[in-house]
């Protein structure tokens, strides 16, 4: 094994405190021995989220050898409460130590610049390799097997139960509970996430009917007491006898028979799309992302794909899935379905003539119109958020989940890091509060003049008259607790840096094989350099009249194993042509123009091994 250069891992520090240890402060030196995998995440981030599901089969097959030690990073101000980190540990099914670090501390030592980022530790307390997007795991685990062999003849492994102490379990009748139907019987239909499974309340809300769902975590067609779900969310009438389900972590979307509690699949493989894979066809044999949320706008079932920032529909008379809107790029550009941006799309709700939703990252809403195009309401960008009423282009929200469309043509926003619940009036562009106090709230089902609202944190449904004035809050706006890039004003040259894995080159036998698309908030950051390319690097020029933004920087790179060339060499996996890979990487890029900052930005875009349609996804600073 080539010889590494050996970095000594900084302490794990974080003013928050330990999660998941039993109350006991974790350091490394009590790790020595161990191999140790820190997870760089936060509870907002979708592909954190896809992460924390890749580590849990590594997690079990090296429990003896890996430690695996969460670091949970803030964007949002609601991420830096203690509570809901906690409660996110819990949500998630976290099983591994996490440290709570509000103040980016260790994210700063580590020189982290993106969530999620993965970094290893050997057993005698170096770091030997660290990787920013999702999609790492199984080079990891190639990594932990070679480490592993190595320090057991070193005599430096050392092997045993980790410091993962179980919370004890709290005996609610719903545990952060996703989102809400009302069913033709009065009765509500809610996916009851963290226990993988669904649950019919009747119509006060509070008394259980049935459960769906073994309550174990898989994906399982069949009767109510044998069917599984995997931390399931969205829910939409299919017609008087059918529900259609988000199952969110299966990756798929299921069906529930309303009478007899029958569970079969709609759409899905169970396995994760990845940038290459297919985007439409029978619905059954294409792969799908984190479907978030579901809603029956013009005779099919939209998807909210928050996992790959889009939105998909579901035909159900022909069986098939494609894609509706969006280009898989993070951030919120509006236009033409196929040219628009979203950011984790997380709610939907539909009207004869739009498709409301909440953009969750880029704390927006926005809708479709029945011709594709797609508007904002409400928000501006990845890093802008806050609590503030008043005309839609000042106001703002925090991380909102739920959108829920009112009689009178507006919309009741689940403003989900903001505890409230908030109102949109498309006819006065005016955005009021309706209530606050609420605790996570991420879904709302009208029923007669109440609003039924989803509290997740509260592990509750709760109900809401809709009082004829909006309650009036004080005013809050925020932006993302990262430090920005000091940069000089005028040229910047932007370069991604981009090296195909061991056995691969770029693949040019049909034109260029990488891809550049930059942007920027606000659109007048940049004088010169906006707009696609096929070259990985770029001159911009930055307006030194604008004092701060964020640059959105997409890159992607195509390689192949073997020749790329052609020729009659075989692929590693057997065939007569070489495999493919395509590597992607989205950042958003806050910058400060400043007098002597940096004027060269490079950019890491990781070559990684694995199948074809590889690709990372990350949130950098």
């Amino acid at each position: 094994m080539a010889k590494r250069v050996r970095v000594r891992a900084p302490e794990l520090v974080g003013r928050g405190g330990w999660i998941n240890t039993g109350g006991e402060e974790l350091a490394l030196a009590k790790l020595r021995g161990r191999i140790v995998i820190v997870d760089f995440w936060t509870f907002c981030c979708v592909n954190c989220l896809h992460v924390l599901d890749e580590l849990r089969e590594l997690e079990q097959k090296h429990r003896d050898t890996v430690v695996v030690v969460g670091v949970h990073s803030p964007k949002f101000v609601h991420e830096a409460e203690h509570q809901a980190v906690v409660d996110a540990v819990e949500r998630y099914e976290v099983e591994h130590p996490v440290l709570d670090d509000p103040e980016l501390a260790t994210w700063k030592q580590y020189a982290v610049r993106a969530w999620p980022t993965l970094v290893v530790i050997d057993p005698e307390g170096y770091v030997v390799a660290q990787h920013a997007g999702e999609g790492h795991v199984h080079a990891i685990e190639r990594l932990v097997t070679e480490l592993e062999a190595e320090h057991e003849v070193k005599g430096t492994l050392r092997r045993g139960d980790g410091p993962y102490v179980a919370p004890e379990p709290e005996p609610t009748v719903l545990r952060f509970p996703g989102k809400a139907l009302l069913l033709p019987s009065g009765n509500f239909l809610v996916s009851d996430t963290t226990r993988h499974q669904l649950v019919e309340l009747a119509a006060d809300g509070e008394t259980v009917v049935r459960r769906i769902g073994s309550g174990t975590r898989a994906l399982a067609d069949g009767p109510a007491d044998s069917a599984a779900f995997n931390e399931p969310q969205g829910l939409a009438l299919l017609d008087d006898t059918a529900a259609v389900v988000a199952d969110t972590v299966n990756h798929a979307l299921r069906r529930l028979d309303l009478g007899t509690g029958e569970v079969t699949t709609l759409a899905g493989t169970g396995r994760q799309w990845w940038q290459g894979s297919p985007t439409s066809g029978p619905a059954c044999e294409v792969d799908l992302s984190s479907p978030w949320d579901v809603a029956v706008f013009g005779a099919r079932v939209w998807i909210a794909m928050a996992g790959v920032h889009q939105l998909w529909a579901y035909d159900p008379d022909t069986g098939t899935v494609a894609v509706t809107a969006g280009t898989t790029n993070e951030g919120l550009v509006d236009g033409p379905a196929d040219e628009a941006w979203f950011a984790q799309p997380s709610g939907l709700a539909a009207t004869p003539e739009r498709l409301w939703l909440a953009d969750s990252e880029t704390s927006a809403l926005r809708w479709v119109d029945l011709d594709g195009t797609v508007h904002t309401a409400v928000g501006t960008g990845l890093f802008d958020f806050g609590h503030r009423d008043g005309a839609a282009g000042q106001a703002l929200l925090q991380h909102p989940l739920g959108v829920t469309a009112l009689p009178d043509g507006s919309v009741a926003i689940s403003d989900t890091y903001n505890h409230a619940l908030r109102r949109y009036d498309p006819t006065t562009g005016e955005v009021t509060t309706l209530a606050t106090d609420l605790r996570e709230p991420s879904d709302a089902v009208l029923a007669g003049d109440d609003l039924v609202v989803v509290e997740s944190a509260r592990h509750r449904l709760t109900r809401l008259r809709l009082p004829e004035e909006a309650v009036r809050v004080e005013a809050v706006a925020h932006r993302t607790r990262r430090a920005a890039t000091e940069v000089a004003p005028g040229r910047l040259h932007l370069d991604v840096i981009f090296q195909a894995p061991a056995g691969q080159k770029l693949d040019t036998r049909y034109g260029p094989s990488t891809r550049l698309l930059v942007s920027a908030t606000p659109p007048e950051l940049l004088r010169a350099g906006e707009g696609a390319g096929t070259g990985l690097s770029r001159a911009l020029d930055l307006d030194p009249s604008v004092a701060e933004g964020v640059l959105h920087v997409s890159a992607m790179a195509a390689s192949c194993d073997d020749d790329p060339a052609g020729g009659t060499s075989r692929s590693k996996t057997g065939g007569e042509y070489p495999a493919c890979h395509v590597h992607q990487q989205d950042w958003g890029v806050p910058v400060r123009l400043t007098a002597g900052g940096a004027d060269r930005l490079p950019l890491v875009l990781a070559g990684m091994d694995g199948s074809a349609g590889d690709m990372t996804d990350a949130q950098a600073p």
